[in-house]
């Protein structure tokens, strides 16, 4: 199994760069990249669904991926010890019928010595907006370097 760099245990300049790292791979919105970065047993919890292993990872960012149209999301660094990462995030979607959303939630994250992400505990909620509420504006991958974090927009 291949490392993924920055290892624990993290400073914070390289929680900082695994964070952005996770940002970068979820606004790809590409299932197979991003369960490269967890372990072939990681364990989670998000919302009421509770993933184990890569395949259920994998199937779990299909389904998500399918329903939430147009993802862009933001991660920040909330604190970090040892092998452990908190981060807060925002993102924007929109659903089928046009109805624009912003989805808040809090991630803990736990990594094993190879840097894969062993667990990945998150609670979100959904607020619904309209779609001239919407602040996450760049084109649909990568968020540019020069866009303002979750703190700047005051999220």
């Amino acid at each position: 199994m291949d490392a993924r760099p920055p290892l624990p245990p993290f400073t914070l300049e390289t929680a900082t760069q695994k964070v952005r790292l996770a940002e970068d791979a979820w606004n790809s919105r590409d299932p197979d990249r991003v369960v490269m970065v967890y372990t072939e047993d990681t364990q989670w919890r998000n919302r009421a669904e509770f993933p184990v292993g890569r395949e259920q990872v994998r199937q779990f960012l299909q389904r998500k991926w399918a329903r939430e149209l147009d993802y862009r999301l933001i991660k920040e660094l909330w604190a970090h010890s040892g092998e452990r990462i908190a981060v807060r995030f925002a993102y924007e979607w929109h659903d089928d019928a046009g109805q624009w959303f912003r989805s808040y939630g809090n991630e803990n994250w736990q990594f094993n010595a190879l840097g894969l992400m062993v667990r990945r505990h998150a609670s979100i909620n959904d607020l619904p907006i309209s779609a001239g509420d919407r602040l996450f504006l760049w084109p649909l991958g990568r968020r540019p370097d020069d866009h303002p974090g979750l703190s700047d927009l005051g999220l």
